[in-house]
């Protein structure tokens, strides 16, 4: 199949949705938010992204085989702000690129780094054909440059095949100045919790594998902070203790975070499953080579419920001066690119199953 492209502009987002372009069973679909943001559906028989392609273009909603996978959270549907708390509620995020993480005393970014609500300057979206048959894919393209300091081109793509309940997701950076480019990015996948799941991965359930942080419970009452501290202590001794969602027995309110060293497949790539009582899964592989610190963020209050499975990222979530002192920033040369990759979505039993046993074999001890 001959590769289409076809151009996004805000002028095409109106009330009134419309098709834009559709190739069997994938579409693509325009409306603006009564915020005024504008929301592209992009799908296929097996569900659909709800992607908003000139904010950030983050998925703010992500449903397939007739479940919704996103958090819950106050927002209903996005603000038109670039600050991240005040429209945070989408299923996939891209942080970065200059700094990311919550900023500490000494840092002066913005949370999570210019990134994850930046204006797009352009998005369009392709049609073609891959080894996986027909897809649709949005992509798109913004610079941030500062005079003496840095510049750097973003370019993100969500790429969905005819009858996948999967989709592709990948950030390329490139540098656009000859002096190399300190950077940070994170890939923010919030998926809903859903109790009585059970948690696998690719990394050993050891304190070895997987760092417990501490949460800061100076700001919270006394009861609830005494059983928050309770369960992280439960985790940093036996990691294994958070396997199973059960809030009867855990809490993580407002959160607990994790770092997790997981361990690649033949292909490169380590492999995360929420598994179901019905047997499905929510799934994220990720290729470690470019991600190589990976963080679990777990966040379940009265108003938001998130599981973050798993965060493909370059470093952990302290902010920049942390990253630079523990050696965490990553170097991109001069007029070079790298680029992130993930696979994310919605796995059916038998799949489920059939990653659950290649995690398995990843874990497996080698015989002597």
């Amino acid at each position: 199949m001959k590769i289409v492209n076809v151009p996004l502009y805000p002028e095409m987002f109106t009330e009134k949705e419309r098709v834009l372009v559709r190739n069997g069973v994938l579409y693509a679909k325009s409306f603006l938010f009564s915020s005024g943001v504008c929301g592209l559906k992009m799908g296929n028989e097996s569900g659909e992204l709800l992607i908003l392609p000139f904010q950030g273009q983050q998925i703010w909603r992500a449903r397939f085989l007739g479940e919704d996978l996103t958090m819950r959270s106050m927002f209903d549907e996005p603000v038109p702000t670039e600050e991240y708390l005040k429209t945070y509620g989408g299923f996939l995020i891209h942080c970065g690129a200059t700094a990311m993480g919550n900023p500490a005393k000494e840092d002066e970014h913005p949370q999570h780094g210019e990134l994850p609500n930046r204006k797009y300057e352009n998005a369009y979206l392709t049609l073609g054909e891959d080894d996986n048959g027909p897809y649709i894919s949005l992509n798109g393209e913004t610079e941030y440059v500062v005079a003496f300091t840095c510049g750097y081109r973003a370019q993100p793509s969500i790429r969905l095949n005819a009858g996948e309940s999967v989709f592709h997701a990948s950030m390329t950076l490139t540098n656009l100045r000859h002096d190399p480019l300190n950077y940070m990015y994170l890939c923010h996948i919030n998926f809903r919790p859903v109790n009585g799941s059970h948690l696998i991965y690719s990394a050993p359930a050891t304190p070895d594998a997987i760092t417990v942080h501490q949460t800061d419970v100076a700001h919270l009452p006394p009861q609830q902070a005494a059983k928050l501290s309770e369960t992280i202590e439960t985790y940093k001794k036996d990691p294994s203790a958070h396997h199973r969602v059960d809030p009867d027995q855990q809490t993580y309110d407002p959160e607990i975070v994790m770092t997790i060293r997981f361990q690649a497949d033949e292909a490169g790539f380590a492999n995360s499953l929420q598994q179901l009582p019905s047997g499905a899964a929510h799934y994220v592989a990720h290729r470690i080579k470019e991600l190589r610190l990976r963080l679990r963020w777990i966040g379940r209050t009265r108003d938001e419920d998130a599981m973050g499975l798993v965060l493909p990222a370059t470093a952990e979530h302290f902010g920049l001066a942390y990253a630079q002192k523990n050696n965490q920033m990553k170097r991109l040369e001069g007029l070079s690119s790298v680029t992130m990759q993930m696979i994310v979505g919605y796995l059916e039993p038998e799949s489920a199953n059939q990653v659950k046993s290649k995690i398995e074999r990843i874990l497996a001890p080698v015989a002597p």
